[in-house]
């Protein structure tokens, strides 16, 4: 368990009080500087000092320049909420050289200024900071519980997210195996032909990437595998993984056309991916421990209901990702694009179809659930599809229907200022009021109508006879259910994997050791994706190349001697394997797990004694 160190008597205790502005969050309806002239009446406050910005440098150095000096050695910051930025001031007490323990953090934003208002908010803010700097007076420092590091890291998924970590892992110097439930590696930049908005080739990135993860002899490549088991720590995870032969029409599908490639292990196949190593005969089990894990386990495209934009209803309707793999395969002779042997001389591309749903207009999907959030890839996409069919076939004519357009990225507006100079016809329509595709009646002209509310042309209604329409489908979570369960990890309402602090932490969970990278925690397109996986990556490493990891010693203590080994503490527990019965001296007594310990305090209030 942790140690008090040794310090001097709590009446000697120097307590310095920084109180926040927080650009006005707290400003607005707080007193500040009457604040900060009652503190300094507190018994032990020796410094009360107001910044703008605490989190910002200036603030920062401000507290690190008192305690160096010795004008303070204990800490109350008075800011916002403590889960944002507690571990950024016990950070700046270490640059100083101080105990990260003499500090204590006091809520003036979601405990003061967001619910109460004049007077009553600057006397409960005093009250609030009173109340923190006398515990911060009888503060004694502590030492971290100091966990040793196995320096093996395990990615979940071989996506380009995966493939991206592991390299970047492995580049220093640590162990890293990979798992990927399917025979292939490239995830779902494989089912892509080129990348907006520049137009790199997806063969290209993902031959570079598994090729390199493939030679790499301090990556581990497993295939066909599955996360069975689970438990652990950071540090000390172990995992059960299982190995077997995949099922589905997906995975047949594409092992048709690697066979139809003639491909050999390791080499790129267009809309398959790398087949890094043979499918397994049968079930096999493995047994695998890390000190960090990475979760890469990408997205999947909106799969449209049957009837929707009249999807599965009409051959002639297809989604984005379909469309890519069609235009892919069709014959590039000609002016106009032949699919299947049948000309396009009309395509109709619909945006925003499973993104930006609205509770009331739309319907939920068969797990009653909406996707009420942008997938901000689709309309770089679409807009990049859409241009490369007019530069290669420009008698196809090419009809944009949009609710709005978020070209976001570098080189990606230019892509929409594109297709207007390639002619592309742009029509929008409003939310609720999505276009309707419906059959040509007669049996001449093209096979399908879209019919919309034209916002463009102040709401005249229009007919447009296309002969197929892609539907710009968005981005949803991959399914890790599973993963979930067995790691705790936390989840947004959005589904994808969540992270602590999108700012402060972006590629971390509340469960420490477990790290995010691409696609699992939000539609990201591949650059971004990328920089992500690298991001978690050196995080990881910085981890494992210590050695050892430092824990707050927030934790339960069991004192031995009034201990009767009653169990009640290990029913209550909220966390699996933070506490266990073991046999010491003949009988049955409670033992903490300090690194899995939550601190919550569930154990004490059930112990008889």
């Amino acid at each position: 368990m942790a140690k008090k160190k040794q310090s001097e008597p709590a009446s000697q205790a120097k307590v310095g009080v920084y109180v926040c502005y927080c650009g006005g969050n707290i400003s607005d309806a707080v007193d500040v500087e009457k604040v900060c002239a009652q503190a300094r009446r507190v018994p032990g406050v020796v410094v009360a000092r107001s910044n703008m910005f605490m989190c910002s440098d200036p603030g920062q150095e401000m507290i690190i320049e008192d305690l160096k000096s010795g004008r303070v050695d204990h800490v109350v910051v008075a800011s916002c909420s403590p889960s944002l930025h507690e571990t950024t001031f016990r950070q700046a007490l270490i640059r100083a050289g101080a105990n990260p323990y003499v500090y204590e953090h006091a809520n003036l934003r979601e405990q003061v200024s967001w619910v109460h208002h004049g007077d009553e908010a600057t006397e409960k803010a005093a009250r609030l900071v009173a109340a923190a700097a006398a515990k911060a007076e009888k503060l004694t420092p502590l030492d971290p519980i100091r966990v040793d590091v196995q320096r093996r890291a395990v990615v979940i998924g071989g996506g380009a997210a995966g493939l991206k970590s592991a390299l970047e892992l492995a580049e220093r110097g640590l162990e890293v195996t990979l798992i990927e439930k399917s025979p292939f590696l490239g995830g779902q930049v494989a089912q892509l032909e080129r990348l907006a908005p520049w137009g790199e080739s997806a063969a290209d990135i993902v031959s570079t990437l598994a090729g390199a993860v493939i030679r790499h002899q301090a990556i581990t490549v497993y295939t066909c595998a599955q996360v069975e088991g689970f438990a652990g720590y950071i540090g000390n995870f172990k995992l059960t993984i299982m190995r077997q032969p995949p099922a589905g029409a997906a995975y047949a599908d594409r092992l048709e056309r690697l066979s139809q490639a003639a491909a050999s292990l390791g080499e790129y196949v267009p809309f398959v991916g790398v087949m890094p190593a043979a499918i397994p005969e049968g079930r096999e089990e493995v047994d695998l421990d890390a000190g960090v894990i990475v979760l890469a386990t990408g997205f999947q495209p909106y799969q449209p209901r049957t009837g929707e934009y009249g999807y599965r209803e009409f051959p002639e309707v297809v989604t984005l990702p379909e469309f890519i793999r069609l235009a892919a395969e069709a014959t590039t002779e000609g002016d106009t694009l032949v699919l299947h042997g049948r000309p396009i001389k009309s395509l109709a591309m619909i945006h925003c179809v499973g993104s930006r749903q609205i509770p009331g207009i739309h319907e939920e999907n068969e797990g009653g659930y909406l996707n009420e959030y942008c997938s901000r890839t689709c309309c770089s996409a679409t807009l990049h599809a859409a241009n490369l069919i007019r530069e290669t076939y420009p008698a196809t004519r090419v009809f944009d229907f949009y609710r709005d357009i978020r070209t976001y990225g570098r080189g990606q507006e230019e892509l929409y200022t594109r297709a207007a100079q390639n002619r592309v016809v742009f029509f929008r329509f409003e939310a609720g009021e999505e276009p309707e595709i419906i059959k040509n009646p007669g049996p001449k002209g093209q096979p399908l109508r879209v019919k919309v509310k034209d916002v463009l042309t102040f709401g005249e209604e229009l007919e447009v006879p296309v002969d197929l329409v892609v539907l710009a489908v968005g981005q949803e979570p991959a399914n890790v259910a599973d993963l979930v369960e067995k790691m705790k990890i936390p989840v947004g309402a959005d589904r994808f994997l969540q992270e602590v602090h999108p700012k402060l932490r972006p590629v971390e969970v509340a469960v420490a050791g477990i790290m995010l990278a691409g696609t699992c925690q939000a539609p990201f397109d591949v650059g971004e994706t990328c920089a992500a996986a690298g991001a978690a990556a050196v995080k990881a490493a910085a981890i494992l190349t210590r050695g050892y990891v430092e824990l707050d010693p927030f934790v339960a203590e069991v004192d031995l001697s009034k201990c009767k080994g009653t169990g009640a503490c290990v029913a209550a527990c909220l966390r699996e394997g933070a506490l266990e019965m073991v046999e010491k001296e003949g009988r049955q007594v409670a033992q903490v797990n300090p690194a899995l310990c939550l601190g919550c305090g569930a154990c004490v209030a059930v112990c008889p004694e």
